[in-house]
């Protein structure tokens, strides 16, 4: 590892702890030159994961993008934003898991919907408007019948 100070590529390793739930180890250095110390990270190189959008553009998975759609969603609900970032973390670790490298935004639109039912109905409602993009207000109102329905069928069932 080259030192920052000198430049120096002979530095030896002080001590080495697991960081950020152990995906890095972070390391204290010292050069053999200078005797000055650093800290360094080692995390696990990732495969990138791309989002394939509506119109056929293909950009990097961005969890901050997700949780800002979230957090406007959830506006006013007193909903903590430690929620949304488990939400998003489960979802890149569920993606990440099932080895694709390409996914479409629909799919993760649809994905976040589904979990957002269970969280907050007024939040649900508010992201479908955006992922939906309702047409009218006819559709928008048939979205919202079919959400009473099912929530009434689960009602009966005592499952709510």
């Amino acid at each position: 590892m080259k030192c920052p100070y000198c430049g120096e590529i002979d530095t030896r390793v002080l001590d080495s702890r697991a960081a950020q739930d152990s995906s890095a180890i972070r390391r204290r250095r010292q050069c053999a030159v200078c005797a000055n110390r650093f800290t360094t990270m080692e995390k696990i190189e990732e495969e990138p994961l791309v989002v394939i959008k509506r119109d056929g553009r293909r950009e990097l998975f961005d969890p901050g993008k997700i949780i800002k759609g979230l957090i406007l969603a959830g506006q006013k609900r007193n909903i903590p934003l430690s929620l949304w970032e488990e939400v998003v973390e489960n979802l890149e670790q569920e993606l990440r898991s099932s080895y694709i490298k390409e996914v479409s935004a629909d799919q993760i639109g649809a994905t976040l919907l589904k979990r957002l039912r269970s969280i907050d109905e007024v939040a649900y409602v508010r992201f479908a408007s955006v992922f939906h993009q309702f047409p009218d207000v006819e559709a928008f109102k048939d979205e919202l019948e079919d959400m009473l329905f099912e929530k009434e069928q689960l009602k009966k069932q005592g499952r709510l």
